[in-house]
C-alpha cells in the first residue's frame, strides 16, 4: 500500500509538470500583491515544488545526465552509468584524450574516434595506459578518416615501460590531418583498457625533456625540437658522445656527420669505453636515422651471404610500396632495395635457406592475395637477382605440405648430398605438423623423414638454428597443440640429429614464446624477443611483444636470463629475424604495435679477452669458452669430448620422478637430458628410483601407436596414418590396436606378431598360429627381427630362455624358404656357425652371444613359437572428415559447425578456432564471428544504426529526410568506391552520395529523423505519423495483423492465416493460431498427431473425444497464450442410450454445441444444426436423448462443441458418456461377489503352496542333518574320573555340562558336539548296581557364525570347567 501511495504521489508530481500548469503558476505571479502574494507563495510551495520532483539515479552517471532515475549518456558512451565507450565520436580540439572509460571495458565493444585537424597536419598519439587481451582485443590507428586509410599501428596486450623514463611503444604519428582509432573487444576477457593523449602540431614526445619545442618560420608553422647538447634525434631522445667518447685516449666525437663516437683501434662501444677484444657484451644501433617505412616488416626471413644480409618477404600494413627483396650491408650499415619484375607473390611466415649463391624460399602465407598457405618452392639467384620456381620432378608421388610458421636449413645428409630440412609448421588442412620434410636439391624431390628418438610435438612460430659441428638442429618454443585439446605457447627445446634422424628433448627454458629469434654464438643459443603471452588466464601479465634475452649453454644444458638491451628506448618486438655475422647478432624488423624497420646489434663477450684459465672457463652466461693450447677460444660441439671443469657448469641435481612423469612414452622418456628410465608399468621415473625392469636407451623402445596418434591434432592428419582413427566426439586422434591386430598381438610395420612361450613341435606351432588366423612368422624385415630380439631379451632378463620356431623350412636339399613363399636371403637373419644341420628341416631362432638361426627336425619340440598375421584395415565405416575451415568461403558454411571455425568478415577468411591467434598474429582481423553471420558487407545493413555499427560503413540518406537511405563503404568525407573487384583499396567518390542532389552523408552520427521512409519528423526527430501499415517510434515494425521488414522503406503485408489468427510474427509472417489444434505457418493444418481432425482451409479442427472418458486440456504454457478457442467432436457408440455431456473450465468461456449427420474425419459435408449457445460460463452439463436425435437412424450423427472467447491461462475438462442414470444393483453385486470369491480362491491357493514349500523345506533340512551326522568321523576319547572332587561334582551335575569334543562336519557349517550326561538315579543319589550313572550324548550344532578357534576351546572345556565358557549356538534341530 505504501508503494502504491508513493507511486501515486510521483505520478501526481509528473502531471503537475505539464505546460498548462506552468502557465497557471506564471499567471498567479502576475496578480496583485498582498493576499494574492501570500496565497501564491503557499500554493507554489505545496504544488509547484512538488511538480519539480524527479527521481535520482542509484549510481553516479559518469559520462551522462540523470533524468528520472536513468542515466542518459553523452554521445559515444553506454552502460547503466555511462561508463563504457560505444559508437563513433569526432574530436576537433587541438589536444585532448580518449579512453574506454574509468572501469574495465565491456565485452563485444566497438568504439571509434575520429580526430580531425587541418589538412596535412601532424597528429601525435601518446599511450598513457594500455591493457587489453593480447591477440584478441585490438586498437587500430589509421592515418586518415576511414579504415581504408593507411594503417599505421595495431596495439594489443599490456603496454608498460620497461624502465623508468623509457617509452614502451613509439609515439604514433599521422600526417594526413586525420587519425581514426577503432577499438574492438571479443566476448572473453575484459581488462582495464586504455587512456590515449593526442595533440595536433606538437613536438614529438615533448622533446623527451632534452630539448625545446620551437616553431618554424614557414607558412605552415610546423614545430620541431631544438635538442640540448649530447642529445639528438627528432624527439631529442638519442644520446651521443657520452663522456666525450673518452677523448683523447679512447676516441673523439664527430660532430660533422651523424654525431657519433669515432673510437681508436684499441677501443669500441657506443662511447668507446670497451677494449678490443672486450670481455663485456653490449648492444648498439648502427643506424641513427631509421630508413623508410617500406623497409619495415615482420615474419620475414633473413640469411647472410658474404657481407650482405638478404631480407625477403614479410608482413606489413600497406603493401602498395612494399619491396619483396632488400639487403643490408653489414659493413657500411646501408640498405639496398632490389627491384624485381615478376617472381613470387608477397608472403610472410615462409622459410629461407642459403646454398652457395642461391636462396631457397619455401611455403608461407600469401597475405596480399587470398590469404592461402602455399607449398611453392622458389629459388633466388643472388648473382643475377632473379627468381625461378622449383616444381617437384614429374612422377614423384610425395608432395610437400603447404605450411607457414616453419623453419628450414640446408645441410649435408649422411651421403654428403645437400638437402633442405623443413621443420614443423602449420597447415590449414592438416593443422599443426610434427613432420620433418626433406627436399633433395640434387634430385629435386620431396620426402618425409622417418624420425627416431623422442616423440616431439611440432607447431608454429618456433625458432631453429643449425650447428654444423654436431650436424644438429636446435628447435625452441612455438605455438602448439597441447594435451586436452588446448593450444598455446611452449618453452620446449629439441635437438634433431640430421644424420640419424633422431630427436632429443633438452632442458626447457621456463619462458614460453613464439615468433622469436635464435642464433648460435660461441656454443650458446641466444634467444631474443617474441610473443610471450599465452592464454589470458595463464599468462600472468606476459606481454604480446617482449625484449627478453635468454641464453642456452649447450655444453651444460643450462638456461640463463641475460639483461635486456640497455638502449635509449625499449626494443620489444616479435616476428623479427636475427642473423650472425663476424661474431655479432643482427636483429632486424618485427612488430611492437607498429611495423619496425630498425637494426639492433649485439656483440657478445669475446673469448680472446680472457687471458687466464679460470676466467676463460667461467666466462658465461651468454658465452661459452674453452682453454685450448694456452688460449681461450669459443666452444663448439667439436669440443664436446674435451672435459669441462666442474666449476664451469652448475652442479647437476638428480632428476625427480615429477620431472620424468611428464613423458608419456618410452622414447621421449629415455631421449632427454633429465636422466629418466621407462618402467615396465608404462611409467617414466627417475633413473635413481627403483624399477624391476626398465629401459634407459630409446633404441630399445618400441614405438607405440597411441603416442604417435596423439601428436596428430586434426581429422585430416589423423586419417593419413593407417594406425589411427579420429574420434569426433572427443576431437582426438586415437590408435586402433584392437582393430589392427587384436589382444596379445603387437603391430610391427604392416604385420602383427605374437611370441608364445609354449613348448611345441613345428607342426603343432603351425596349427596354433592357424587357430589365431595367422601363420608361423616369416621374419623378412629388419624391424620384425629387432622386435623379436628385444622380446627375447625381456624373457632372458626373467631367466627364461626361449628358442622359438620361425616360419622357415627346407624346401629341397639346398633351398630354404619362408612360409609366406618368399625366398630366404640371409639379409635379416643368418645361420649360426655349423648350421643348418642335415637332420634339420625346420628353423628356430636362438639368441646367444650372437642371434641367429638353427635347424632341427620338425617333429622335435622347442621352447616358443612366433605367429604372424596381416594388419586388419581400419574401420571403413568411420565418418569422413569435415571440410577444413580454410576451404569454406562464406560465413554461413564457416560457422555451421558450432565453434570449430571462425569467420573474419574484414578479410573474408574462415580459420580454425584453434589457429585464430596464429592466423592473424598482427591483428589483421577487425572482427570475427562464430554464430550469427548477419550482413557481410555494408549494403546488407538496412538502418543507419546498424550501418554505423561497422567501421567500414557510412550512411547515405535520401533527399526525403525520412530516415531512408543506403549503407555504403566510405569515410568521414564521403562514400568510397573500389578500384577493382580484386583490390581492397578504395578511393573517395563524392558522386555516389552527392550533397548537391540532396543526399545527406552520415559517418559519425545518424540523421535525427529516422522514420524508415514512412513518416516525416516533427521537432527534428519525432516521427509525425507512421504510414504504410507501420508503427513504432521509428516506424520500424508492422501493425498488428501485418508482417514484413519496413526498415529503410520496406513494405508490410497482411497476415495470411486462413481466418484462424488475427496477428502473426512481424518479420516472418508466421501466424499465431487462435484455435487449439490448428497449426502451420498460415494455420493451414490440423494437429493430427494429437487427435485433431478437420480441414482449417474450409472450416476448423476438432479434437476427437472418446465416449465414457474425461479429458483435461491445460493451456498454461507460454506457447499457448495466443489460443482463445478449442473445438471438440464426439460420436455416440450405442444407439439405445442417451449421450451425456459435461464441461467446466477455470475461466469464463462461450459455448456453442451443434450436431450434424454428414461429418467425415472432422469435415462437415452436410448441414450443421445448433443445439446450445451460452456466453461467459464456467461449466455446463447436458444430455442428448437417443430418441430425439434418432441415434439408431442416424448412425453417423456427430456432436460438435465450440469453446471460444476464453483468456489464457485456462484449464478445461470435458467428457461424453453413455451409461444409465440409475446404477444397476444386480450388476454391482454380481461384480462385487465375483471379485471377492476370486480373491478368496487366490488366497487359498497361495496358502496351500506355502504349506507345501514349508514341508519340502523341512524334509530337506532333516535330510541334511542326517547327512551331516553320517559324515562325522570316528574317534575315541578317554574320560578320567580319578579326582574325587571332580567326580562328585560331575555325578551331582552341579556344573554346566561342557563338551567332550566338537567334530566339524564337511563345509564347517555344522558340527557334532559330544558331552557327558548323568542318568536318572534313585532317591539315594547312587546309581543302580552295575551302572556308572553317566552316559555320552551327541547333538548336531550350527557353527557357521563361530570362529575356527572355538573348536579347540571346546575340546579343552572338560579340563577347565570352572572357567568362563563360551555361549554356543543351539543345534540345527
Amino acid at each position: 500500500m505504501l508503494r502504491s501511495e508513493e507511486n501515486r504521489r510521483m505520478d501526481f508530481g509528473r502531471r503537475r509538470m505539464t505546460p498548462r500548469f506552468s502557465t497557471r503558476c506564471f499567471l498567479c505571479r502576475t496578480q496583485g500583491l498582498g493576499t494574492y502574494l501570500f496565497m501564491f507563495m503557499v500554493f507554489y510551495l505545496l504544488v509547484c515544488t512538488e511538480g519539480s520532483y524527479s527521481k535520482t539515479c542509484d549510481k553516479n552517471c559518469i559520462f551522462g545526465r540523470c533524468i528520472n532515475g536513468t542515466c542518459v549518456c553523452e554521445r559515444g558512451w553506454a552502460g547503466d552509468q555511462c561508463q563504457h565507450c560505444q559508437g563513433r565520436v569526432k574530436l576537433t580540439e587541438s589536444s585532448g584524450s580518449l579512453t574506454d572509460g574509468p572501469v574495465n571495458y565491456k565485452y563485444k565493444t566497438k568504439c571509434t574516434w575520429l580526430i580531425e585537424g587541418y589538412p596535412n597536419a601532424v597528429l601525435r598519439l601518446r599511450f598513457i595506459h594500455f591493457a587489453t587481451e593480447c591477440s584478441w582485443d585490438h586498437m587500430y590507428v589509421f592515418d586518415g578518416d576511414s579504415i581504408y586509410a593507411p594503417l599505421v599501428a595495431v596495439f594489443s596486450g599490456l603496454v608498460v615501460p620497461e624502465t623508468k623514463g623509457n617509452e614502451t611503444i613509439p609515439e604514433v604519428v599521422t600526417t594526413s590531418g586525420y587519425a581514426l582509432l577503432h577499438f574492438f573487444s571479443d566476448a572473453a576477457y575484459n581488462l582495464t583498457g586504455f587512456n590515449i593523449f593526442y595533440s595536433i602540431n606538437s613536438c614529438p614526445n615533448n622533446c623527451s625533456g632534452h630539448g625545446r619545442c620551437t616553431t618554424g618560420n614557414s607558412i605552415s608553422s610546423s614545430v620541431y625540437c631544438e635538442c640540448e647538447r649530447y642529445w639528438k634525434g627528432e624527439a631529442c631522445d638519442i644520446p651521443y658522445c657520452w663522456d666525450d667518447c673518452g677523448s683523447p685516449d679512447h676516441g673523439y666525437c664527430d660532430l660533422t656527420g651523424e654525431k657519433l663516437c669515432v673510437c681508436n683501434d684499441s677501443w669500441q662501444g657506443p662511447d668507446c669505453s670497451l677494449k678490443v677484444p672486450s670481455a663485456e657484451p653490449y648492444w648498439f644501433l648502427p643506424n641513427v636515422k631509421p630508413d623508410g617505412q617500406s623497409l619495415g616488416r615482420a615474419s620475414h626471413k633473413a640469411v647472410v651471404h658474404g657481407k650482405l644480409m638478404w631480407v625477403i618477404g614479410g608482413f606489413t600494413f600497406n603493401y602498395s610500396s612494399f619491396q619483396m627483396v632488400i639487403n643490408y650491408n653489414l659493413e657500411s650499415s646501408t640498405w639496398d632495395v632490389i627491384p624485381i619484375n615478376g617472381g613470387p607473390l608477397q608472403r610472410y611466415g615462409h622459410s629461407l635457406a642459403l646454398y652457395k649463391d642461391d636462396i631457397y624460399m619455401f611455403g608461407g602465407k600469401l597475405e596480399a592475395g587470398s590469404g592461402n598457405v602455399t607449398d611453392e618452392l622458389w629459388l633466388f639467384d643472388t648473382r643475377s637477382r632473379s627468381w625461378s620456381l622449383r616444381t617437384p620432378s614429374p612422377g614423384l608421388q610425395v608432395q610437400p605440405f603447404a605450411v607457414e610458421g616453419h623453419t628450414a636449413h640446408i645441410v649435408d645428409n649422411r651421403n654428403g648430398e645437400p638437402i633442405m630440412v623443413v621443420l614443423f609448421g602449420y597447415s590449414p588442412i592438416y593443422s599443426y605438423l610434427s613432420l620433418v620434410q626433406v627436399y633433395n636439391i640434387r634430385t629435386n624431390s620431396w620426402s618425409v623423414a622417418e624420425t627416431n628418438g623422442a616423440l616431439v610435438q611440432g607447431g608454429y612460430g618456433h625458432s631453429s638454428i643449425y650447428d654444423s659441428s654436431s650436424h644438429s638442429i636446435y628447435v625452441h618454443g612455438g605455438y602448439k597443440a597441447l594435451p586436452a585439446n588446448k593450444y598455446g605457447l611452449v618453452d620446449h627445446l629439441f635437438r634433431y640429429q640430421v644424420h640419424t634422424h633422431t630427436w632429443f628433448i633438452l632442458k626447457e627454458s621456463g619462458l614460453a614464446r613464439y615468433l622469436h629469434s635464435t642464433v648460435l654464438i660461441s656454443g650458446v643459443l641466444l634467444v631474443f624477443g617474441g610473443n610471450t603471452h599465452n592464454d589470458t588466464s595463464l599468462s600472468n601479465g606476459a606481454k604480446c611483444f617482449s625484449s627478453d634475452f635468454l641464453s642456452y649453454d649447450i655444453a651444460c644444458d643450462e638456461w640463463a636470463v641475460l639483461p635486456n638491451p640497455n638502449l635509449h628506448r625499449d626494443v620489444n618486438r616479435f616476428g623479427h629475424t636475427a642473423v650472425v655475422s663476424n661474431g655479432s647478432m643482427y636483429v632486424f624488423g618485427g612488430f611492437s604495435g607498429v611495423i619496425l624497420n630498425d637494426v639492433l646489434v649485439y656483440k657478445p663477450a669475446n673469448c680472446e679477452a680472457f687471458i687466464e684459465v679460470d676466467l676463460c672457463q667461467s666466462s658465461g652466461p651468454g658465452v661459452r669458452c674453452v682453454w685450448i693450447e694456452e688460449r681461450c677460444v669459443p666452444w663448439d660441439s667439436s669440443h664436446a669430448n674435451d672435459t669441462l671443469p666442474a666449476s664451469s657448469c652448475p652442479a647437476c641435481t638428480n632428476s625427480t620422478d615429477k620431472q620424468c612423469q611428464q613423458f608419456s612414452d618410452c622414447a621421449s622418456c629415455t631421449a632427454n637430458t633429465n636422466d629418466c628410465q621407462w618402467c615396465e608399468d608404462k611409467k617414466c621415473i627417475s633413473s635413481s628410483s627403483n624399477c624391476t625392469m626398465s629401459v634407459k636407451n630409446f633404441t630399445k623402445c618400441s614405438v607405440r601407436s597411441e603416442q604417435v596418434c596423439s601428436k596428430l591434432v586434426n581429422c585430416r592428419s589423423c586419417s593419413l596414418n593407417i594406425n589411427c582413427q579420429w574420434e569426433p566426439q572427443q576431437q582426438e586422434c586415437h590408435a586402433l590396436p584392437a582393430h589392427l591386430c587384436g589382444e596379445g598381438w603387437s603391430q610391427v610395420g604392416d604385420a602383427c606378431l605374437r611370441l608364445n612361450a609354449s613348448k611345441e613341435s613345428y607342426d603343432n606351432a603351425q596349427h596354433y598360429c592357424k587357430n589365431l588366423d595367422g601363420n608361423i612368422a616369416s621374419l623378412t624385415s629388419a624391424r620384425q627381427v629387432d622386435f623379436i630380439l628385444d622380446e627375447l631379451q625381456k624373457y632372458q632378463l626373467q631367466e627364461k630362455k626361449l628358442t622359438p620356431w620361425v616360419g622357415l623350412r627346407k624346401i629341397n636339399v639346398s633351398y630354404w624358404g619362408w612360409e609366406d613363399m618368399s625366398p630366404f636371403t640371409a639379409s635379416t637373419l643368418q645361420w649360426l656357425p655349423g648350421e643348418p644341420s642335415d637332420s634339420g628341416f625346420c628353423a628356430y631362432l636362438e639368441r646367444a652371444e650372437v642371434a641367429g638361426l638353427k635347424a632341427k627336425p620338425c617333429t622335435a619340440n622347442t621352447e616358443g613359437l612366433i605367429c604372424e598375421k596381416p594388419v586388419v584395415s581400419p574401420n571403413l565405416s568411420v565418418r569422413p572428415c569435415k571440410i577444413p575451415c580454410a576451404l569454406r568461403t562464406s560465413c554461413a558454411n564457416c560457422t555451421s559447425q558450432a565453434m570449430e571455425c571462425m569467420w573474419c568478415g574484414s578479410t573474408k577468411r574462415c580459420v580454425d578456432s584453434n589457429a585464430y591467434v596464429i592466423s592473424f598474429p598482427y591483428g589483421q582481423c577487425l572482427e570475427w564471428q562464430t554464430g550469427d553471420c548477419g550482413a557481410q558487407n555494408c549494403s546488407g545493413h538496412r538502418t543507419c544504426g546498424q550501418c554505423l555499427g561497422h567501421p567500414d560503413c557510412g550512411w547515405c540518406g535520401d533527399p526525403t529526410d525520412t530516415g531512408q537511405g543506403q549503407c555504403i563503404e566510405g569515410s568521414y568525407r564521403g562514400a568510397m568506391r573500389s578500384l577493382s573487384r580484386q583490390s581492397r583499396e578504395r578511393v573517395l567518390d563524392t558522386s555516389v552520395c552527392s550533397r548537391e542532389k540532396g543526399y545527406n552523408w552520415a559517418y559519425i552520427t545518424c540523421p535525427a529523423c529516422q522514420c524508415n521512409g514512412h513518416s516525416t519528423c516533427v521537432n527534428g526527430s519525432v516521427c509525425e505519423q507512421c504510414k504504410n501499415l507501420t508503427t513504432g517510434p521509428q516506424c520500424q515494425i508492422c501493425l498488428p495483423g501485418y508482417y514484413g521488414d519496413p526498415t529503410n522503406g520496406g513494405k508490410c503485408q497482411a497476415c495470411r492465416c486462413n481466418n484462424h489468427a488475427n496477428v502473426c510474427h512481424s518479420s516472418s509472417g508466421k501466424c499465431y493460431c487462435t484455435t487449439k489444434g490448428v497449426k502451420g505457418d498460415q494455420c493451414q493444418l490440423c494437429d493430427s498427431e494429437n487427435r485433431y481432425l478437420g480441414n482449417p482451409l474450409r472450416g476448423t479442427c476438432y479434437y476427437n473425444l472418446l465416449i465414457d472418458y474425461q479429458f483435461t486440456f491445460s493451456l498454461l504454457q507460454e506457447d499457448d497464450q495466443h489460443y482463445t478457442a478449442i473445438n471438440f467432436m464426439a460420436t455416440p457408440e450405442e444407439t439405445n442410450k442417451n449421450l451425456d455431456m459435461s464441461i467446466n473450465a477455470s475461466n469464463n468461456f462461450n459455448l456453442n454445441i451443434t450436431w450434424s449427420i454428414g461429418s467425415t474425419a472432422g469435415t462437415i459435408s452436410g448441414e450443421e444444426f445448433p443445439i446450445v449457445s451460452k456466453t461467459s460460463i464456467k461449466e455446463y452439463r447436458d444430455s442428448f436423448s437417443c430418441e430425439t436425435f434418432s441415434f439408431l437412424a442416424n448412425r453417423n450423427i456427430t456432436f460438435h462443441v465450440y469453446v471460444s472467447n476464453f483468456s489464457w491461462p485456462i484449464k478445461i475438462q470435458i467428457s461424453f458418456s453413455q451409461h444409465g442414470s440409475i446404477m444397476d444393483l444386480v450388476q454391482f453385486f454380481v461384480t462385487f461377489f465375483s471379485c471377492f470369491l476370486s480373491l478368496l480362491l487366490v488366497a487359498a491357493v497361495v496358502w496351500k503352496v506355502k504349506q507345501t514349500c514349508w514341508a519340502s523345506r523341512r524334509r530337506e533340512q532333516l535330510m541334511r542333518e542326517r547327512q551331516q551326522m553320517a559324515s562325522r568321523p570316528f574317534a575315541s576319547v578317554t574320560v578320567a574320573l580319578e579326582a574325587p572332587e571332580e567326580e562328585e561334582e560331575l555325578l551331582q551335575g552341579q556344573v554346566e555340562a561342557g563338551p567332550i569334543t566338537v567334530e566339524p562336519c564337511f563345509g564347517n557349517c555344522a558340527a557334532v558336539q559330544t558331552l557327558l550326561m548323568s542318568l536318572p538315579q534313585a532317591s539315594s543319589g547312587v546309581p543302580p548296581p552295575g551302572q556308572c550313572g553317566i552316559t555320552i550324548a551327541s547333538a548336531l550344532i550350527d557353527t557357521s557364525q563361530q570362529r575356527a578357534g572355538d573348536f579347540k576351546d571346546k575340546c579343552l572345556s572338560l579340563k577347565s570347567r570352572k572357567q568362563q565358557h563360551t555361549v554356543h549356538q543351539g543345534t540345527c534341530v
